[in-house]
């Protein structure tokens, strides 16, 4: 009795598990329990997927090229700042094309020099060219151009990752697809527009000095209304000095809420990016408008502070995606490596742009392939036929059992319910996102849960048939159907596992119940059904057995 008492209090403590692990999964009936008992209690159980709740589905394509361009733009920025450090005067450095350096002077004599320069950027090679005695070009090797594309995936991976996190969405779903694309999951969202702005905004932060010499500043208008951008633009297009663009401020009437633009001229040479950020966080001004507040870290603060020391009386951008924000006159020098960006937005608008400059900018612009929305509804209907034919399923089983097998059929069916109870204890112990196809594979489950009991009750057959007693017939059976039931569930594990280690979200989510559902027929056929023909055998001499 001793090993038949083990065994049922090992049932008993699995079962009791099981459910304290599905109650979080209740929340009504979870928050009633009393703070002690919640407290032992885990406090989530099993998360319903994006195709059970409503949400959104995105499948985001990162523009490669356009993360070289933008690293290849930051070369030429660097290099600037190298050859003024070392007081080599050229006429002009920038990029040609989406891959080259031209940097070009007036001094022939100079070219050594800028040559020992762009030794210092090894990821840079010269292209040979005839000619061209005041000239050098210089081209992005191949090997680094994979490793900035490679990067910007796995870069625009994380920083969308962090976004989610901070924006608060429960059990997303984030991962790589292909060589260049991104799946996201948000199950649950209620505001899919503010979260598609979000996940896509670049959040490039770059601080410009405006150009307020040039003729051209002067003749831009004052403000222009929203959509005319492009017309002012092409109207200008032509008399915009070489290293200056035209950049828009966004302005909102207060009396009668209409948007409309302000044009600025403004020098394309960042002086100051977002990557040097260390913190944004929202806070309230004088007048209580919302504005964002950054601090840089130790390198950014020292740049800011030389960068208003040589430019106080100038009127500096702050331009968040080629939009400004705004252009404040640097009254002073600014210490202590803080800064504000202020402007006509919402308290949400405002805690979106800190979320996302606290992220991080994503290393160039996102492309949205795929854009699912999932109602609610549709996941209510989901869930509904998934019990309805998780019940149908288990009744047709039940019975079937208990008409062929009888009495035997009925602690096949016990072994069946406990099965039930404990993959969803397991589900909801793993924290697991139940899906449709994660139903799907309980349903399956159901089925297996009684084929062990089908291969163990025909040997039990053979054994009685044989003129064994009941008691060595169950023992018998047990044994010789071991190695066959042990058998085809490893074959079909390892069949799960590959669907779980290669496959995608749905596909993951059926093998996630498949591998489980596996494991926990094991247990309950070979020790579930066993205790309780062998606490029938203990107890009366059985001389015949139901089966």
């Amino acid at each position: 009795m001793k090993k038949v008492g083990g065994r049922f209090m090992l049932l008993g403590v699995v079962v009791i598990l099981s459910i304290a692990f599905f109650l979080p999964s209740y929340p009504r009936l979870f928050h009633a329990f009393p703070d002690w008992l919640k407290k032992v209690l885990p406090s989530k159980g099993i998360t319903l997927g994006l195709d059970l709740q409503g949400g959104i589905h995105l499948v985001l394509e990162v523009e490669e090229d356009r993360a070289v361009e933008i690293a290849v733009d930051r070369s030429v920025n660097s290099i600037q700042d190298f050859l003024v450090d070392k007081k080599i005067p050229v006429e002009s450095v920038k990029r040609t094309g989406q891959t080259q350096v031209t940097i070009e002077f007036q001094k022939a004599e100079l070219k050594a020099e800028i040559q020992k320069v762009l030794d210092e950027f090894p990821s840079f090679y010269e292209v040979e060219q005839s000619g061209t005695a005041n000239r050098l070009v210089y081209e992005l090797r191949e090997g680094e151009i994979k490793r900035i594309k490679d990067s910007a995936i796995n870069q625009a991976l994380e920083t969308i990752r962090n976004r989610i996190d901070q924006f608060g969405v429960a059990e997303p779903l984030i991962q790589r697809q292909g060589l260049k694309q991104i799946v996201v999951q948000l199950p649950g969202i209620k505001d899919p527009k503010r979260a598609k702005d979000l996940i896509k905004e670049t959040a490039l932060l770059e601080f410009k000095m405006l150009d307020e010499e040039s003729k051209l500043a002067e003749e831009l208008p004052q403000r222009v209304p929203k959509g005319k951008e492009e017309e002012i633009l092409k109207q200008f297009r032509d008399r915009i000095p070489e290293g200056d663009q035209i950049l828009f401020e966004k302005q909102v009437e207060k009396d009668t809420g209409r948007e409309f633009r302000t044009p600025y001229l403004v020098k394309k040479r960042v002086m100051l990016a977002g990557d040097v950020l260390s913190d944004a966080r929202v806070s309230i001004g004088q007048f209580n408008e919302p504005y964002v507040s950054v601090t840089f870290d130790a390198k950014g603060a020292h740049e800011f502070d030389r960068i208003t020391a040589e430019n106080v009386k100038k009127r500096m951008a702050i331009v968040l995606d080629n939009t400004i924000y705004s252009a404040p006159v640097i009254q002073e020098r600014i210490s202590g490596g803080r800064a504000q960006i202020s402007g006509t937005f919402s308290m949400q608008e405002a805690n979106d742009l800190a979320i996302v400059l606290r992220a991080g900018a994503l290393p160039a612009p996102l492309k949205i392939i795929q854009d699912l929305t999932v109602g609610p509804s549709l996941g209510r209907d989901s869930i509904e036929k998934g019990i309805r034919s998780t019940l149908i399923a288990g009744a047709m089983v039940v019975l079937f059992m208990m008409i062929y097998y009888r009495l035997s059929g009925v602690v096949a069916d016990f072994a069946l319910a406990l099965n039930l109870i404990c993959l969803i204890g397991a589900l909801a112990g793993l924290n697991a996102t139940l899906t449709l196809p994660g139903i799907a594979g309980i349903i399956l489950t159901i089925g297996m849960g009684v084929d062990s009991n089908v291969l163990i009750f025909e040997r039990i057959r053979e054994e009685l048939r044989q003129g064994k007693p009941v008691r060595l017939a169950v023992d018998g059976g047990y044994d010789k159907a071991l190695l066959t039931i042990i058998d085809s569930h490893v074959t079909t594990l390892i069949t799960g596992l590959a669907l779980f280690l290669f496959g995608t979200g749905p596909i993951k989510g059926f093998a996630v119940t498949l591998c489980l559902g596996i494991a926990i027929n094991l247990f309950t056929a070979l020790v579930g059904t066993k205790v309780v023909f062998d606490v029938i055998n203990q107890r009366q001499r059985v001389e015949h057995l139901s089966i």
